[in-house]
């Protein structure tokens, strides 16, 4: 049952990504959502903006300075947007713009009420997430690699840890000024023994939810339903001989998070088990955590430093802190539009990794993540 829920949840995240490369957006979604990029990754305000059958073209006064080989790798990954083309400033299409309106009239409109409703699409399969990835949250579905060196642990050194996951909106409607959507998260934890000959996997945990978001200004909130089921490796069972405890569960929580500013984020929640096997486990946990993005060297360079700490609390561990901190740099436009992390680790604390929830672990690594 557990390997038929794993399996279904990969094939409709398999179908989801499809569905939503396959669906094409229009070019007035495309032209706000465009004003959004580059008002937030940029900070550049863009009068004489215009899309046209996926064509993004803007004019070179409205680049202050920033190279326009930066503009079209930013625009470029966007779906649906065909190519980006940077015209002289004294081109037609920025005096037509002059020409049907005063000289003052583009910045008449406020820039940020379009770009407040235009930064979220609506609908079905729409672009990105209402409530963003937690950075240093072990457990959090996204697409990355680390090598991990365990401190004075009686069984593993070296470890190789993998990630494959990730989180998709189904739906997502506006209410006033409030957005929610409900979409579908799933992901596959694994770490390998890599002081062993054949670099065993020691455990795998497969996990599927159902979220619900919420997103005001810069208040966001999400609640969701979830199966988890953790898996020893043959090999390492084998070698072993552990004894395998069968840990799965399904589970409630529900997490806030609070924009503090361009440059920080807080956010804290909790969590409830049930239908555990085994049947004894303590239900609540608490979360909380902060991440920093530097203001320096600015949007404009591509990339920026960032750092995060992620704290968890069990009652089945009797409240002792699971500890998570991460920083490295944070580079945009890699693989189209997404983003990549390369960062340092560290974690103290009770293992996240399935049947060794009791054991305390702690460890340095580095690694590679990729959110969507």
């Amino acid at each position: 049952m557990r390997h038929t829920l794993a399996g279904l949840a990969i094939l409709l995240v398999l179908a989801t990504a499809a569905a939503a490369v396959a669906a094409s957006p229009s070019d007035a979604w495309l032209e706000g959502y465009v004003a959004a990029v580059l008002e937030r990754e940029l900070k550049l305000p863009t009068p004489s903006l215009r899309v046209r059958g996926g064509v993004v073209t803007l004019s070179a006064g409205d680049l202050a300075g920033v190279d326009p080989a930066r503009v079209r790798s930013l625009l470029g990954g966007i779906r649906g947007v065909a190519r980006v083309e940077v015209v002289p400033e004294a081109a037609p299409a920025t005096v037509s713009v002059a020409a049907t309106a005063p000289t003052e009239a583009p910045a008449t409109p406020s820039p940020e009420a379009p770009l407040v409703i235009s930064d979220y699409q609506t609908g079905l399969l729409p672009g990105g997430t209402l409530f963003k990835p937690l950075i240093a949250d072990p457990r959090w579905p996204h697409f990355a690699a680390s090598y991990q060196r365990y401190l004075r642990d009686p069984t593993l050194t070296d470890v190789a840890n993998v990630s494959f996951g990730e989180t998709f909106a189904l739906l997502r409607e506006r209410y006033w000024q409030t957005w929610w959507e409900f979409g579908v998260q799933a992901g596959v934890f694994a770490i390998f023994d890599l002081n062993a000959v054949s670099k065993d996997l020691i455990n795998a945990d497969y996990f599927v939810a159902v979220p619900f978001s919420l997103r005001h200004d810069d208040l966001s909130a999400m609640l969701r339903i979830f199966h988890q089921s953790s898996h020893l490796g043959d090999e390492f069972l084998l070698r072993t001989k552990a004894r395998r405890l069968n840990l799965s569960y399904e589970a409630l929580d529900v997490k806030t998070s609070y924009d503090v500013a361009d440059w920080l984020r807080v956010y804290g929640g909790a969590g409830y088990l049930f239908a555990t096997d085994p049947a004894n486990l303590q239900r609540w946990s608490l979360q909380y955590g902060a991440e920093v993005a530097s203001p320096w060297p600015g949007r404009a360079a591509g990339w920026r430093p960032i750092a995060a700490v992620d704290v968890q609390h069990r009652e089945e561990n009797h409240w002792s802190s699971d500890f998570s901190a991460r920083t490295g740099i944070e580079i945009d436009g890699v693989l189209a539009s997404r983003k990549m992390q390369i960062l340092f680790e560290y974690f103290l604390g009770r293992s996240p990794n399935g049947q060794f929830f009791k054991q305390k672990i702690e460890y340095f690594g580095v690694g590679a993540h990729f959110h969507f």
